[in-house]
């Protein structure tokens, strides 16, 4: 842990810059800005139909996007990842201090965004298991996305569009068409799981086992593939 601490800092001191601070605050207050004009202006949304579509269907994978990618993404784009790699520190402690930060700060903008759009746009009866349920499901769900987007930025330079693309052509189109496919969303994993907490999801959701089992095989193999893909990192010469 005494390794991990430093990398952990350095980490997401780099991940806050201003303008990406700047723009995950303006991503997740997005939704609560919505439910607060909705509330002004006397609506009475479903709650768990709003969190579905703003936060797991928007924010909470876009936010784990930019997390994610930029959490070692950015270092071995600029070349800076090069000072890291020559150091005696065994490439999986950097793959866990990388994912730690992307899913922690991933579930720290999320999270709060569903707790404040839950209590704005529930009511009495069923705040609590809305908000609770889909707290729990984005705590998961979100560290999900961030380390697998994490994994994929060691792999390519392109995380950040293939990301996108994985987002909105497959789990925004694709996976809704496709009923066999569901288990292939993080998305569907995740709704799964706010349903197994008592949350009404749309549509036929995954059952709890399955979701839960896609959650934690892409958090590991997220984890493993990223140390791997590490461990044969190769410096050359010229660097």
């Amino acid at each position: 842990m005494t390794v991990m601490a430093p990398l952990i800092d350095v980490t997401l001191r780099g991940l806050l810059g201003r303008r990406r601070t700047l723009l995950l605050v303006l991503l997740v207050g997005l939704p609560v800005f919505i439910s607060l004009l909705i509330r002004i202006s006397g609506g009475h949304p479903n709650a768990d139909r709003v969190l579905d579509t703003l936060v797991v269907r928007t924010v909470m994978p876009l936010v784990a996007l930019i997390v994610g990618t930029a959490a070692i993404g950015s270092e071995i784009e600029d070349g800076t990842a090069v000072y890291l790699m020559i150091k005696p520190i065994p490439r999986w402690k950097i793959a866990l201090s990388k994912g730690l930060v992307a899913a922690g700060l991933t579930a720290a903008l999320v999270i709060p965004a569903v707790v404040l759009t839950g209590f704005l746009i529930g009511t009495q009866a069923d705040t609590t298991t809305t908000i609770v349920g889909f707290a729990v499901a984005c705590l998961v769900g979100g560290s999900a996305y961030a380390v697998a987007f994490m994994a994929l930025s060691v792999f390519t330079s392109r995380a950040l569009l293939l990301g996108l693309a994985y987002t909105l052509i497959w789990e925004g189109v694709l996976a809704g068409l496709l009923e066999g496919t569901k288990f292939l969303s993080i998305r569907q994993a995740t709704l799964g799981l706010a349903a197994a907490l008592g949350v009404d999801v749309p549509g036929e959701p995954l059952v709890p086992l399955v979701s839960i089992a896609v959650l934690v095989v892409v958090l590991v193999g997220g984890f493993l593939l990223a140390s791997w893909k590490l461990a044969r990192f190769e410096i050359r010469g010229g660097d």
